[in-house]
């Protein structure tokens, strides 16, 4: 019988929390039951038992209403209100002064998981902090951390993930949500939510595009993260992403049930949707087309609480009715997801006395605390990666005193992103370097362009008023201080202005006007960003990117971005260079014994949540800048300060030292300068490859990491810097790598060890990378190296620690298509310990007892997606609630099934739809070249949904061969079946 996959959703699974019954708070077991008025308020009962008891006293009405992400207090029960989503990724966020940690990629550097736990703890903390302030707005719920992984760095949100490899990947988040969770055997501090489930990587178009993902790199890759956070029970919650995976909107994909919720997490989890996703299926997605049949299926999907239109929940609660008077779900549907809610709930203690639960002792002074700022800089310190250190130019030694020279957009100034809380301080770099030398040793220099800008219809010069409320004036007769505008560079040809007026940016208005009123470039949308287009005429049109409209004076010189086009005078503007900021950094670095360059990006520009990068180069202000600077003082060192890699080919040429971080926070400024004078010692690790060019990267939609060559893991390219690279003031030797036997048994496992030495001086942290790669012919292509486990270990100068590691035989299986199981393959692999992939320090051999994959058997059904190679295809869907197929994107598409044995099969029959008729030609051994066998002539079956079994002869054939199924037409293919 051909593929009809239907996932059981939850309207037919087992009684509500039949799996787990759980234990109350051991404290618990003192309450007197009688005192309670209903026996859910009971904590000495399980938590089952309490679940069950509330929804039994729960109204459909009340059910309906507690769906929504703003769930109201039921008084009448003594249920108090609760809020899912406080933003948590490196502090807590929008809820005013709050701890900043470095970016969430910065945290991954430090390839650290005692330290992640301790942040992720302290995180915690500040949240219940909140909490204690206003316990219904600031709910405990947190949207952190984010496991999705970054194949590309062109992607806007590389900040908010860790690392191009899953496993890295996945213990770094298991790690912080642990911290976020706390470890009380009941109690959680807070609720943990993995973002964002599934093959999400693109902000283009992210609402209804599709990432088309096949079996290996689902299981293998995408699956991973999340499949360890969450099987570790350090997460409790989930949430889909905004696109769709193979056709389907994530936030109905059957994984959420069949996954994530039955083989991973059990019944102490819930899943909540992202914000304006469940209207999105009919708004974005077009997949239904009412909101009634969207939020039924999300339902059934395991959607258990919905983020919809903000605080007003009446679509989701319209939508819900609507569903179930139409018998689309029924209340038990209902009573299932708020049973997974409410599980989660119970433990979080807002249902118990303060004094069992230890996290409500926690108030708002824990809420940046001394520990808190220290914990912060540490974590910057640790995250901190040297690229590069020529003549060991770097540690500076601050009892020379020498002169530096600080320069560059980032040396004076630290950028918050999206999703950072509010810095209560700001220690900027050039702070740190004055109070480690003393400010009259240190020089800055901004290095930016210093313009005017000249109307061309009337004549005058753009000013800016001091107070930040005057609209911007093309009114001025000469070029004053308040006609004197700072131009930074952003790349793109993307810039942004700040009055000299009074230091702050110019902002679009709501009516048009811009006025000087912003601190930095913030906001959903960024309303201080403009595009200078140059005219024909040497005069420039300046466009405003937040409305897309072009700045126009009118005849009083007020300023508006309103014009389509810059068709008038009154579009046009001369600009005046006032003063060269490269200029002024030239003099100072020449004056000064040692300079410094701060390079980077804003993480509210190009690259940022809803924008992609269309380049991973630095922006050509910046990279001038560094060039003149060098060329007048030899020893300047390059500080890259960023949300995602950059393509640095020309500095990691010519500049002797190169230092990266991402954004560190409040204490960032104190950490570096720590690093740059030798007080702390660099130990931070790259967790993505730095590429030299967009070329090396297939197209940002290319979702199949190994055919795409993406990751350290399958490009067979030089990058700049590899994966896992990392640098420090002193040296490390490996020595007496040893693995406890020469062969691992079925199930087994083997432990291995090696000896790290500090060879130099300084005190330094090492982090010892263990991989693992085939060195036998595979039956399918497998990684060059493949990270298996890490360890940050400090040494003392001289010092010699065993690193110990456990490698079990699971650790390398991949998922096997032909049988759709994970394998692992018989024969001798290389164990490869070193310091980063590109840096392999000692290697030892070892055989698995594993197994031979068997020729492929196609007289079995074979479900299509589980294709060897392929050529122009896409994953689809094969129904709303069924699993995958096939659909060509490209004529003479086509997919491989290879070391296939036939025995003079006869026939084959296939499930197959088309829109507007087509064929599917069968070939053995080359899509073109090779003999066909037979072809499938697929009817118009009005909708590549729409199935049709057909049947055709196929020429016997005998002997191994790879078998090509070749697309003609809009055809798709679910499953197939040979027979004799």
């Amino acid at each position: 019988m051909l593929k009809t996959v239907r996932i059981i959703m939850l309207a037919a699974m087992c009684t509500i929390l039949s799996a787990a019954a759980f234990n109350p708070p051991p404290a618990a077991a003192k309450t007197q039951a009688d005192k309670y008025e209903y026996p859910f308020q009971d904590p000495g009962l399980p938590v089952q038992k309490r679940v069950s008891d509330l929804l039994s006293r729960l109204t459909l009405e009340e059910k309906v209403s507690l769906m929504h992400q703003y769930q109201p207090a039921i008084p009448r029960l003594g249920i108090p209100a609760f809020k899912t989503g406080t933003e948590a990724l490196h502090g807590v966020a929008w809820l005013g002064e709050a701890t900043v940690f470095p970016q969430a990629v910065g945290l991954a550097h430090t390839w650290d998981r005692s330290l992640i736990k301790q942040i992720g703890s302290a995180v915690g903390d500040e949240v219940r902090g909140f909490h204690h302030l206003d316990p219904a707005a600031n709910g405990v719920n947190v949207w952190a951390p984010v496991v999705d992984l970054l194949r590309d760095p062109r992607w806007g949100r590389n900040e908010e993930g860790y690392s191009e490899d899953p496993f890295l990947t996945g213990e770094i988040a298991t790690a912080y949500a642990s911290g976020l969770r706390g470890d009380h055997p009941f109690y959680l501090k807070t609720v943990p939510t993995l973002k964002h489930f599934l093959g999400y990587n693109n902000e283009t178009d992210r609402g209804f595009s599709s990432s088309s993902i096949d079996p290996r790199n689902m299981r293998e890759y995408y699956l991973k993260p999340f499949e360890t956070a969450i099987s570790a029970k350090a997460a409790y919650s989930l949430m889909p992403a905004y696109n769709s995976v193979n056709d389907k909107p994530a936030i109905l994909s059957p994984l959420l049930n069949s996954t994530v919720k039955r083989k991973w997490a059990g019944d102490d989890f819930f899943i909540v949707s992202d914000a304006f996703d469940p209207s999105g299926i009919v708004n974005d997605h077009k997949y239904y087309d009412s909101h009634e049949k969207a939020h039924a299926h999300a339902v059934k999907a395991g959607i258990d609480n919905f983020t919809d239109q903000g605080e007003n929940p009446e679509l989701t609660k319209n939508a819900l009715t609507g569903a179930l008077k139409q018998g689309l779900i029924s209340e038990k549907d209902l009573d299932q997801a708020l049973a997974n809610t409410f599980s989660i709930r119970f433990r979080t203690g807002e249902f118990d006395p303060d004094e069992l639960n230890p996290y409500s002792r926690l108030t708002d002074d824990v809420i940046n605390s001394p520990k808190h700022q220290q914990l912060a800089k540490k974590a910057a310190e640790k995250a901190i990666v040297l690229l590069k250190n020529d003549r060991d130019l770097l540690p500076f030694n601050s009892r020379k005193h020498e002169s530096i020279a600080v320069i560059g957009p980032f040396g004076n100034t630290l950028y918050e992103d999206w999703y950072s809380g509010t810095m209560p301080y700001r220690k900027t770099p050039l702070d740190g370097i004055a109070d480690k030398i003393g400010k009259d040793r240190v020089s800055f220099a901004e290095g930016l362009e210093q313009c005017g800008f000249k109307s061309a219809l009337t004549g005058k010069f753009v000013t800016a008023g001091r107070d930040g409320k005057q609209p911007l004036t093309a009114a001025a007769d000469k070029l004053e201080k308040s006609a004197a505008f700072d131009a930074a560079d952003w790349g793109e040809s993307i810039f942004t202005l700040r009055a000299q007026a009074n230091g702050l940016y110019v902002s679009l208005q709501d009516d048009g006007k811009l006025i000087a009123d912003q601190k930095q470039p913030n906001g959903w949308i960024v309303k201080e960003t403009f595009q200078f287009e140059q005219q024909p005429d040497g005069t420039f049109a300046i466009k405003n990117t937040a409305n897309g409209k072009y700045l126009t004076a009118g005849k009083d010189g007020t300023l508006i971005a309103a014009a389509n086009k810059p068709a008038t005078a009154a579009e046009k503007f001369s600009k005046t260079i006032i003063k060269s900021g490269t200029d002024e950094a030239v003099r100072l670095a020449k004056a000064a014994d040692k300079a410094v360059v701060f390079v980077g990006n804003n993480p509210y520009i190009n690259g940022r949540e809803t924008e992609d990068r269309k380049d991973i180069t630095l922006p050509p202000a910046q990279e001038n800048l560094l060039k003149a600077v060098s060329k007048a003082n030899p020893n300047t060192v390059l500080v890259v300060t960023s949300s995602y890699p950059f393509a640095l080919n020309w500095a990691k040429a010519h500049i002797p030292a190169i230092i990266y971080s991402a954004h560190g926070g409040q204490g960032a400024g104190s950490a570096l300068a720590d690093i740059l004078f030798g007080d702390e010692n660099p130990g931070g690790r790259l967790t993505q490859t730095w590429h030299t060019s967009v070329k090396e990267l297939p197209d940002m939609m290319n979702y199949d990491i190994i055919k795409g060559k993406r990751t350290y893991k399958y490009f067979d390219g030089r990058p700049l810097y590899p994966f896992g690279h990392g640098l420090s003031y002193t040296a490390f030797r490996y020595s007496g790598l040893n693995v406890s036997s020469d062969s691992i048994k079925k199930d087994g496992s083997v432990t291995i060890s090696v000896n790290v030495t500090n060879t130099g001086g300084r005190k330094g942290d090492e982090v010892v990378q263990l991989y693992t790669s085939p060195l036998f012919k595979t039956r399918v292509k497998q990684p060059n190296l493949d990270l298996k486990d890490f360890q940050r270990v400090e040494l003392a100068p001289k010092e010699t620690k065993t690193v110990t590691f456990k490698l079990k035989q699971t650790d390398l299986a991949f998922w096997d298509v032909t049988r759709e199981t994970f394998a692992i393959e018989r024969g001798t692999y290389k164990i490869s310990v070193g310091s980063s992939s590109a840096d392999i320090r000692k290697t030892k051999r070892i055989f698995v007892q594993g197994e031979t994959i068997r020729e492929r058997n196609l007289r079995r059904q074979t479900n299509a997606e589980n294709y060897d190679d392929y050529k122009g295809v896409l994953i689809t869907e094969e129904s709303k609630y069924g699993g995958d197929a096939v659909k060509n994107s490209t004529t003479n598409a086509w997919i491989a099934f290879h070391d296939v044995r036939f025995k003079g099969e006869k026939r084959i029959k296939a499930k197959v739809a088309s829109s507007g008729g087509g064929e599917i030609g069968i070939f053995l051994d080359h899509p073109q070249k090779g003999k066909q066998i037979g072809s499938l002539k697929v009817p118009d079956t009005s909708g590549l949904q729409n199935w049709k079994t057909v049947k055709v002869s196929v020429r016997k054939s005998t002997g191994p061969h790879r078998v090509y199924f070749v697309f003609k037409g809009k055809v798709a293919i679910d499953a197939f079946q040979f027979e004799r």
